[in-house]
């Protein structure tokens, strides 16, 4: 006897019913507003490519991520992508070879990725990518995505930082087993545990990994306690950087209330410089991530400098629910057997089913609120109404009392 396997989904993939779907909608619509309202143009690109052509802009922690497979037509090995940022680097660097920078680019899609034990994850994600950029591109991606922030309706915050003082130290490692641990205990902000691997490190750089574990908090007297230690000429102007764009980011949108965490290291290897993350109350992990990655372009053969960020929608989506935000108002939405009443409506804006009889479960479930047959409305909560006149007008065209009449 054969036995017919359960209908099930791979680990870490899921559907989306109906309102679930609509608030990520709704989401990917109101963020896509925000990067076109700053010049950003969206770009559509394919969910895998040829894996040695992907890889040359992923991490190395990407890179594991990314899910490979033999392309049927062709033999080669493909992969899934895992970020959508080294595809937005291949087209410009090709497609877009001989367009002059600065370019301003957005993105909307799904990446995949392994996630260990749990398997395949497909995460919702969008971002922007500004390349070939002017001194001022770093405070114009940290302004963007500070007016990304104040559109989810939850409470969040910034946190700044910059890769230098982390490469300084780790740099200094004398070994590839100090600087795992050194990275390790960093990211966990472990002191005891940065005190025993900085031990290896030479007498005037194993007190400023220490330091590193502690220098987060406000913006003003963060940067002023990392000033007073004996960095090296290139942090220091790390430093400078990092101030001059907060100045910059208050001219663009008055934030003043950016945090700095100089010892976060995710990403450190990829990015460049500046890097930033941001967090809401309800979620996990940062929502949002992102960063200067100067040397990402020219691995496709067009040097140029780059930075940008990208939102974890589906983190932002249950970050929402979690805080109690309401899900996006649904457009008015009727039934009826009427194929010229149907017609008039939708003209009009309103969602319409052609449907004979209905109950108000079944209008419930679809996500309606009435139904109209002959002179006759009802309702969803099971009132009924009945307006000959109105209806009668939308027929001809006239829509708007039969409108005013389910809406109230």
């Amino acid at each position: 006897m054969t036995t017919v396997p359960p209908i099930r989904l791979p680990s870490g993939v899921r559907d989306f019913l109906p309102r679930a779907a609509a608030r990520r909608r709704d989401l990917a619509e109101r963020v896509l507003d925000v990067f076109e309202a700053w010049g950003y143009a969206r770009l559509i690109t394919p969910m895998f490519e040829c894996a040695d052509v992907l890889e040359r802009g992923l991490g190395a922690d990407a890179k594991a991520a990314a899910i490979r497979f033999v392309e049927p037509g062709t033999g080669e090995i493909v992969a899934l992508r895992p970020d959508i940022t080294p595809q937005i680097a291949r087209v410009v660097a090709t497609r877009m070879a001989d367009v002059p920078g600065p370019i301003r680019l957005c993105y909307e899609g799904a990446v995949t990725r392994l996630a260990g034990e749990r398997g395949q994850r497909e995460i919702l994600q969008a971002g922007i990518e500004l390349i070939d950029d002017a001194d001022a591109g770093d405070a114009e991606v940290l302004a963007v995505a500070t007016a990304v922030l104040e559109r989810l309706g939850l409470e969040t915050h910034l946190d700044l930082g910059h890769v230098a003082p982390a490469h300084y130290v780790l740099a200094a490692a004398p070994d590839p087993a100090t600087r795992e641990a050194l990275v390790a205990a960093i990211s966990r902000k472990d002191r005891a545990g940065v005190r025993v691997a900085a031990r290896a490190l030479p007498p005037a750089i194993a007190p400023l990994a220490g330091e590193l574990v502690q220098l987060w908090g406000p913006a003003a007297t963060t940067l002023a306690r990392a000033r007073a230690l004996a960095w090296p000429a290139d942090v220091r102007a790390a430093f400078d950087q990092i101030e001059h764009t907060l100045a910059s980011l208050e001219s663009l949108t008055g934030a003043r209330d950016l945090t700095i965490d100089l010892g976060d290291l995710r990403g450190f290897d990829y990015y460049t410089g500046m890097r930033f993350a941001a967090f809401a109350t309800g979620a996990p992990d940062a929502i949002l991530r992102g960063g200067r990655y100067d040397e990402l372009i020219g691995r496709y053969g067009r040097p140029a400098r780059a930075t940008g960020f990208a939102i974890d929608l589906e983190a932002v989506a249950e970050a929402q629910r979690a805080a109690g935000v309401a899900l996006p108002a649904v457009a008015l939405g009727v039934a009826t057997p009427d194929p010229v009443l149907a017609k008039a409506l939708r003209a009009a804006g309103v969602r319409t089913v052609v449907q004979n009889s209905v109950a108000p479960e079944w209008l419930r479930g679809a996500g309606l609120d009435a139904a109209i047959s002959g002179d006759r409305i009802v309702f969803a909560d099971a009132r009924e109404a009945i307006d000959n006149g109105a209806i009668q007008a939308a027929r001809a065209g006239d829509t708007a009392s039969l409108i005013a009449l389910l809406k109230a």
